[in-house]
């Protein structure tokens, strides 16, 4: 079994990854990784999902490609500049809503609302306010987090904090967390 061969992208990956690359964006999810959220996307049929971290909208893209017609996507980034790039990617879709905003604040201004489906692939709902992105999620709703495992542009001190976060979220009560050191390191939550 080979994971990379046949993955079946979605149609506007390839003008996705022209873009990213032009922008010299180096931070995008990688293919295994955006495979699964399509594939988990899939089991939240009309859904509502929050992406913390757009980039470029690469996750975003699989993400929708997995999503049926009634599901709808909030996607978060605080640059402009790599949302521009979403947009004119994705921005057709009308499952999709992207918001330009610091993600902190923008978990702060959801009190009340859920989400059956929560990828954070930021600081915002996963180093800081992690306990208030796991509020939003719905009774057996998934929240899903990547790069866990060591990348070459962590900073000095990072290793430290992704062994914090995972201890955190191995001792979470009413939720079950499955680890994958696949990929770039994936980790699973769902609430109980």
């Amino acid at each position: 079994m080979n994971d990379l061969s046949n993955l079946n992208e979605p149609k506007s990956i390839q003008a996705i990854w022209a873009d990213t690359r032009a922008a010299s964006f180096t931070m995008a999810s990688e293919p295994l990784t955006c495979s699964l959220l399509r594939t988990l996307a899939a089991s939240k049929p009309g859904g509502r999902f929050l992406e913390l971290g757009s980039g470029t909208g690469l996750s975003t893209a699989w993400l929708l490609d997995g999503m049926n017609s009634n599901a709808r996507l909030t996607t978060v980034d605080n640059d402009e500049s790599l949302l521009s790039i979403l947009r004119n990617n994705l921005g057709e879709d009308p499952r999709l809503t992207v918001v330009c905003a610091d993600g902190d604040e923008f978990l702060r201004s959801l009190n009340g609302q859920y989400f059956d489906f929560i990828f954070a692939d930021t600081w915002s709902g996963k180093y800081r306010f992690l306990e208030e992105a796991l509020d939003l999620l719905a009774p057996s709703g998934l929240y899903v987090i990547d790069d866990m495992l060591p990348q070459p542009n962590w900073p000095e001190g990072h290793a430290e904090k992704v062994a914090s976060l995972i201890a955190t979220l191995e001792q979470l009560k009413g939720f079950r967390v499955t680890k994958l050191s696949w990929a770039s390191g994936v980790v699973l939550t769902t609430k109980l």
